[in-house]
């Protein structure tokens, strides 16, 4: 059996796994087993473990449903592990160097014992100064092997289950296993204090913890904090029944009343006020949820407060009597709960200008309209991207919505007709922001929209990241200071209900990128959907207004935006001389990145093209024969296609360290990778990019970042989000292989191999 069986739940942690995984697979000790406990098979967190299992033979994923919580998931994985003793990891928690290693020495030293506690660092979010919080409760501890009443301050319940390793036997023998609901490390590490006979401690770092930026769900305001009074009842029950020393019994109390008074103190983790009736529900207590904990909590005193127990000094010996004695109301007066009120309603942010902010407040004050949508795309540059095609399924799937499109003023000519609109920073602008119950956006609301009760903010995004995005940019000094204020950032973050995903590295990367409490929607990107719905007719269309030559191959060049550059630039390509050296029926259809509008092509006559300022990137991509681009997200796009793609990369380890990205894309590519013109000429010339190795790599591309395209993405949207439809409603995810993408011109039918 391995010495250790290292348990991670991945629940809601997707984006980090990887690296609490490979943080277990880096330890210098190899006697282990790592049991990722995923929520499906089929989750990205299971694509995640699985890669790891078919490397390395001591990975055994398990699976857990996320209904069941964060307590089965562990119980699961404890279930499946043979290790002599467990370790819990979160899904986005790191082993640090030497750890097992470390533990492996102390237990050696120590011999057996039912709990081996050892100091952890919660890091926070943003990688700032760490703490060490484990290290002063494991201070006074003895030195070696000791009995619990030996140090009665280490009771467990201040200390999360992965500050500790336990014995499988231990636990098994004593039926110890989470509780279910929430605060279940309470639960749990204070029935395991209880119940030991031989503890230890480790006065070493061994886990790194990666605070959440929106904070342990345990914080946030609701009715569940209840339960952390079931979970002292238990705890409290059971040292009772073991006829703990009162020494321990006193440390246990306190302690845990102390949590208890933390959350009755807090203005706002439980509710004022009752929550509103529904006909189908019996009617609840009169009492607010605040009273109605306080109650318990003092009845839960009363009833375990052991003999002789002495109330501790200050502010908190206030609240152990008054707690004592049931005086809620004097409790609340000492809370100060209005005064932490009136800050939070003077921080609520409102558009400049005066005559403005006072028409947003008075449109603030009225109801939600909840048949009205508002729609923007790209800073309003036009109907375009994600949110055009969610606009355009939403006409027909839910008619009984009214829509409004945001655009900067002079770019409503181009409008499609019958779209209604307004302009950014016009009055109406304010009332539909102010009114509307349904928000959807591939970037972002300006900083002073408030995000209403009620009201849904769906982010689209624009694009899959390669690149490094959100708060990932902070490490890199030239685009973080193009970025501006990450908490102004993050305070948009906060306003998303859904963010929607292509891929499920997408899914990984946004919630790192993006710290937020919003629900990742796996559904495909809307504006691709036209990749399988599009005919030859329309490919013909699109390829005659853009003026491509009949016969010709066309080739879509799409270099990205370098933050290190003020101004477009063909990436230092020469497009006339790539046409000259690539062939005579080649043409160049040049997009730009979004930035340059007004980007040229430079010299080059007919057979370079400019369609930078064209409203639809995808007609263009339609269009194209080939694409070739540098780092720009469109290939992962055009990829849907099954077209061939070249990645033309002359500075990648330019833009690598200063940009900063996801993935190796030259170890990685959709295709044919040239370094130089010249190696990009050759490609066309020789029929390399749309030879057999071409076909290959664009095949594992689209398998990776092609997963949730299948041309019904908008539809999935408009039911789920418009319509709330439940995700079991919705149109499944079509395979791969089944997918009948638009086909190419018939014209680069010849071109496909070259002598």
């Amino acid at each position: 059996m391995p010495r250790f069986s290292i348990i991670v739940p991945s629940h809601g942690v997707a984006g980090r796994l990887s690296q609490a995984l490979d943080s277990v697979l880096a330890q210098s000790f190899g006697d282990f087993e790592l049991i990722p406990v995923c929520r499906t098979p089929d989750c990205s967190a299971a694509d995640v473990a699985a890669a790891r299992a078919g490397r390395d033979s001591r990975v055994a994923p398990v699976h857990s449903p996320p209904a069941d919580g964060l307590a089965a998931a562990r119980n699961t994985g404890a279930r499946a592990a043979t290790g002599t003793y467990l370790l819990f990891l979160d899904g986005d928690d790191v082993l640090v160097p030497g750890a097992l290693a470390a533990l492996d020495a102390r237990l050696a030293r120590t011999g057996d014992v039912d709990v081996l506690y050892f100091e952890h660092e919660r890091t926070p979010w943003w990688e700032g100064e760490p703490a060490n919080p484990a290290a002063p409760l494991l201070a006074s501890a003895p030195d070696g092997a000791f009995a619990p009443a030996a140090a009665p301050g280490l009771t467990g319940v201040q200390l999360p289950a992965w500050s500790a390793a336990y014995r499988r036997a231990f636990l098994t023998e004593r039926h110890l296993t989470f509780p279910d609901g929430h605060f279940t490390d309470v639960g749990f590490g204070g029935r395991v204090a209880a119940e030991a006979e031989r503890m230890a401690v480790l006065r070493e770092v061994v886990v790194r913890h990666l605070v959440r930026r929106q904070g342990s769900r345990l914080n946030r305001p609701g009715t569940h904090h209840a339960e952390l009074l079931d979970q002292a009842d238990r705890v409290l029950t059971r040292a009772a029944e073991l006829d703990l020393p009162e020494a321990r019994r006193a440390a246990l109390f306190e302690q845990l009343f102390a949590a208890v008074l933390k959350t009755a103190a807090h203005p706002r983790r439980l509710p004022s006020k009752r929550p509103a009736l529904r006909p189908t529900l019996p009617l609840p207590s009169r009492r607010s949820p605040r009273r109605a904990f306080f109650r318990r909590a003092g009845a839960l005193y009363a009833a375990h407060r052991p003999p002789g127990f002495r109330t501790p000094g200050g502010t908190l010996g206030v609240q152990h009597r008054l707690l004592a004695r049931g005086a809620y109301t004097a409790f609340r007066a000492l809370r100060g709960a209005n005064r932490v009120l009136t800050a939070a309603l003077h921080a609520v942010p409102y558009p400049r200008g005066l005559r403005t902010r006072l028409r947003y407040r008075l449109h603030l004050r009225r109801p939600l309209d909840p048949n009205l949508a508002v729609y923007c795309a790209y800073w309003g540059r036009g109907y375009t991207c994600n949110p055009a095609a969610i606009h355009a399924k939403a006409r027909a799937l839910a008619p009984h919505l009214r829509s409004v499109f945001l655009v900067e003023a002079g770019q409503e000519r181009t409008l499609p007709p019958g779209i209604d609109h307004a302009v950014i920073g016009s009055a109406r602008y304010w009332e539909v922001l102010a009114r509307a119950k349904y928000l959807i956006n591939n970037a972002n609301f300006a900083d002073g929209v408030v995000k209403r009760p009620g009201s849904v903010h769906l982010q689209t995004q624009h694009g899959t990241p390669l690149k490094k995005m959100g708060v990932d940019q902070s490490t890199y000094p030239v685009v973080a200071a193009a970025t501006g204020s990450f908490a102004k950032l993050l305070g948009r973050v906060d306003r998303w209900d859904y963010n929607l995903s292509a891929n499920r590295h997408s899914t990984q990367m946004w919630e790192r990128a993006f710290p937020g409490s919003y629900e990742q929607l796996e559904y495909g990107y809307p504006r691709n959907d036209v990749y399988y719905a599009a005919t030859a007719a329309d490919v013909a269309r699109a390829r005659r207004e853009l003026g491509v030559p009949e016969g010709a191959t066309a080739v879509l060049y799409a270099p990205t935006h370098r933050d290190w550059e003020t101004g477009y630039g063909a990436g230092g390509l020469d497009l006339a001389a790539f046409c000259e050296a690539a062939g005579e029926d080649v043409v160049v259809l040049l997009r730009a990145h979004y930035f340059y509008d007004r980007g040229t092509a430079g010299p080059g006559g007919g057979r370079i093209i400019d369609v930078t300022a064209h409203r639809s990137a995808e007609d263009v991509c339609l269009a194209a024969d080939a694409l070739v681009t540098d780092y720009s997200s469109i290939m992962f796009d055009y990829a849907n296609l099954d077209r061939p793609i070249v990645v033309y990369a002359d500075d990648w380890e330019v833009y690598r360290e200063t940009r900063g990205v996801y993935f190796d894309l030259l170890a990685e590519p959709p295709g044919p990778v040239a370094r130089t013109p010249d190696e990009l000429a050759r490609v066309f010339r020789d029929g390399t990019w749309a030879g057999p190795d071409s076909a290959a790599r664009r095949a594992a591309f689209r398998e990776r970042f092609c997963e949730f395209d299948d041309g019904r993405a908008a539809e999935r949207v408009v039911r789920r989000v418009l319509l709330g439809e439940p995700p079991e409603a919705l149109p499944p995810v079509t395979p791969l292989a089944e997918r009948v993408p638009a086909p190419a011109a018939t014209s680069a039918t010849s071109a496909l191999v070259r002598s």
